[in-house]
Parts: structure tokens; C-alpha cells; sequence
């Protein structure tokens, strides 16, 4: 077989699938951890993650091969009687996200100008304001799918309103609302518009990768670091002599290697090295048994709470103080990665049952993409949830506001499952 049957063959295969897609990025994302770079030896990396990522996988394709054996699919909850009506909702959300954003921008909330500020964003303007994109990117797909044929001037319309979107949250400082949009927006562009080919959407990735690498290390270059919240002193502890000069000593390999290149993974090479500490913490401190799922929901009651992944800060920090080092600065969270989110729960226990959920949902919305035709709302729901899914291999799944579009996207897609666009 020559080159070019070669990679016919993989160009044939639905990038997006479950069966592809989600496992692709985690396999790449833990893959690329592996140039650390020295700084799992700074770190004191102790905890091997193959089996957790292992279990993780093989309990997500038992879900996605049984839901599409079975050919399953989410019931319409009884909520048919709101089939047709699902995309007012989407203008009320998206009313609310506007006045929300507003408020925020004239209120000097730019999270973009410093970290400080970006992560003392009003928690609650913060929160609603995420309903503009959300409404935005479903209302943008739902006219796209309503016209017979879609011309360059439509096109252009669409995506300068989808760009500008994109530069207002630009501002808030946050990369993730700008990474479910683009991949949620590619997902359909692929399913509807034009079907991108296996080997293009690597190179997208990779393209994708380095741009959204740079805006944090550029986040990160342009700190005030005259700040309290943005300062970079290590732990006060005293050290044995040996230990500090080996840390010194690691130090310098790890400084051997130019900032801008271990930017570009250094988001995977965290999640690896917070992995594998919250593996290290639950073999002495125990599970915590639901205590940072429920941190989701607490978070959103009167008083000050603490939020899940400022938990997850304190558990990795917690050992590696004592040597000296912070993995995650003070005052700041942690993206625990959803393997991690679940194990610092339970275990393996709870990895086998996340991952199970998470392949049963997203095949459960693929086979109703299949059923009702790729010109449907079917496909923006798959689309959406497929890419936050994928994100929360690095986040996490621990924000209330991604657990409520997510019910929405199952929930209006179920009502509207047998609405076709011509």
C-alpha cells in the first residue's frame, strides 16, 4: 500500500466520531505530557497516570460500543409539547448573557489586562455572561441550517458575527468559552458544510494548539508582577542544603530549555504532573467521596465558599511544599483533568463509571445525528457536548454553568429529534 491509499484510508474515518475524536485528544494530550522537559523531576513526579488514562479508555469505548449496538437514544422527557419552541429560550439566555457582559465591561472587568483581574471577575456576572456565547453559537447553527443554500455573503455574516463574539471573550481572558466555540463551530462546519478531511484536522490541531499555547504564555509575560495575587516566591520553608541545591540544580536543565517552547505543552505537562499528585495525595489522605463534586454546587450559595478547583490547588500544593515548591500559586485554581477529578472522588471506581457516562452520552446523541439526518439540530447538540467533553480531559468538568448547557443541549435536542432542515 503506497502513501497516498495510506492516507485515503485515514481520511475516510469520521474525525469527529466517538469512537475517534475524544480519544484522540486525551491519547495526544497525555502523549505530548511526556516532553516535560525536566520538570517532572522538579516536580518529584512519583505516580505512573498509563493506568488511569487506560481504565479511563476502555470504560468509554464499553459505553460508546453498547450505545451503538443497542442504538440509543435520550427520550424526549416528556417535554414534547415544547418541540418548536426550544430556540426562544436561546434568545432569553442570550438577552441575559448581553446585559450581563455589559455590565462587566463597563465595570472595568477585562480579565485579559492581568491575571488579578481575570480571576476576580464578579463570579456571578462572570457566570450569566457565559449565556451570550452559548446562545450565540446555537442560534448561529440553528439559521445556518434553515437555509437552502448557503452563499459566500451568508457565510461571511455568519462567521464575522461568530468572530466577534469571539474577540468580546477574548477579553474576559478566558481560553475555554474561545475553544468550545471554534471546535463546536468546526464540528458542525464539518457535518454540514464540508466534511474535513483526518489529515487536515491534525494540522489544524496543531495550528490550534500553538496559537491557544502562546496566548497563555503571553497572559502570563504580561503579568504585574508588582502584585500581590501575581507574585512568584516559593513556600517559606527551610530546606536540608543538599535538597535546595538539587533543586537549584534541577532548576537550571529545566531553565536550559527557552520559555516559549515549554509553553507550548506546558498545559498537559500540569495536568500530568496534578494527575499524578492527586494519585500521590489520595494514597495518603484518602478519597474525598463527592466532596469536590459537591464544591459544583455549593459554590453558587451565600457566603464564601470554596470552589472545587481551588481544593484541588490545595490538595497537590499541600505535598509539594513541604519541598519547597508551589504547583499552583497561591490564590489561584487548579484543572485537576477529568481523570483526576474523578480519582481524587474514588478511584478507579470512579473513573470506570465517569468515563462510562461520558461514552454513553455522547454515542447516545451520535446515534440521534444518524436517526434524524446530519442537517439537524441533532448535529449542533453532538457538537457542543462532544467538544466539552473533550475540553474537560485538561479543565475538568466542574463548572455549574458547562453542567446546565449541557442538560439544555441533551434536553432541546431530544424535544426537536425529529426536526429536519432541507
Amino acid at each position: 500500500m503506497n502513501m497516498k491509499q495510506m492516507l485515503g484510508k485515514v481520511n475516510r474515518i469520521d474525525t469527529f466520531s466517538p469512537y475517534f475524536f475524544m480519544p484522540f485528544i486525551l491519547i495526544i494530550y497525555f502523549f505530548t505530557s511526556l516532553f516535560d522537559f525536566y520538570r517532572f523531576d522538579y516536580f518529584n513526579v512519583q505516580k505512573s497516570i498509563i493506568l488511569p488514562v487506560f481504565v479511563g479508555l476502555a470504560a468509554y469505548y464499553g459505553a460508546v460500543y453498547l450505545a451503538d449496538k443497542k442504538n440509543w437514544m435520550f427520550p424526549s422527557f416528556g417535554l414534547s409539547f415544547l418541540k418548536g419552541k426550544t430556540i426562544i429560550f436561546l434568545y432569553l439566555l442570550g438577552a441575559i448573557g448581553l446585559v450581563a457582559y455589559a455590565i462587566m465591561l463597563f465595570t472595568g472587568q477585562v480579565g485579559i489586562s492581568d491575571e488579578s483581574v481575570r480571576r476576580n471577575l464578579d463570579p456571578k456576572l462572570n457566570f450569566l455572561s457565559s449565556f451570550l456565547w452559548y446562545a450565540v453559537l446555537f442560534l448561529l447553527c440553528h439559521h445556518i441550517l434553515k437555509q437552502k443554500e448557503l452563499t459566500t455573503k451568508k457565510k461571511l455574516t455568519y462567521g464575522g458575527i461568530l468572530v466577534g463574539v469571539l474577540g468580546l471573550f477574548v477579553l474576559m481572558g478566558y481560553r475555554t468559552p474561545i475553544i468550545v466555540m471554534f471546535f463546536t463551530s468546526f464540528i458542525v462546519f464539518h457535518y454540514i458544510i464540508k466534511r474535513i478531511k483526518l489529515t487536515w484536522f491534525i494540522g489544524f490541531l496543531v495550528i490550534i494548539g500553538i496559537l491557544f499555547s502562546m496566548f497563555g504564555f503571553m497572559r502570563i509575560l504580561t503579568e504585574d508582577t508588582t502584585k500581590e495575587f501575581n507574585k512568584r516566591e516559593g513556600p517559606k520553608v527551610e530546606l536540608e542544603e543538599k535538597k535546595e541545591n538539587d533543586n537549584l540544580a534541577i532548576q537550571r536543565k529545566v531553565n536550559e530549555t527557552p520559555k516559549w517552547i515549554r509553553a507550548l505543552n506546558s498545559e498537559s505537562v500540569t495536568g500530568h504532573i496534578v494527575l499524578s499528585k492527586i494519585m500521590e495525595y489520595t494514597d495518603e489522605h484518602g478519597y474525598l467521596y463527592g466532596e469536590l463534586h459537591k464544591g459544583i454546587f455549593s459554590t453558587v450559595m451565600p457566603g464564601e465558599q470554596i470552589s472545587p478547583r481551588m481544593m484541588v490547588t490545595e490538595m497537590v500544593n499541600s505535598i509539594s511544599t513541604e519541598e519547597g515548591k508551589y504547583i499552583t500559586r497561591p490564590g489561584r485554581t487548579t484543572t485537576p483533568t477529568f481523570l483526576g477529578q474523578l480519582y481524587a472522588e474514588a478511584g478507579y471506581i470512579a473513573i470506570v463509571i465517569g468515563f462510562f457516562l461520558y461514552g454513553l452520552m455522547v454515542s447516545m446523541l451520535y446515534n440521534q445525528v444518524k436517526n434524524t439526518g446530519i442537517k439537524s439540530y441533532q448535529t449542533v447538540g453532538y457538537a457542543f457536548v462532544t467538544t466539552i467533553f473533550t475540553i474537560s480531559m485538561h479543565t475538568g468538568l466542574l463548572d455549574l454553568v458547562f453542567l446546565l448547557m449541557i442538560a439544555y443541549a441533551i434536553a432541546s435536542t431530544s424535544i426537536e429529534k425529529e426536526v429536519k432542515y432541507s
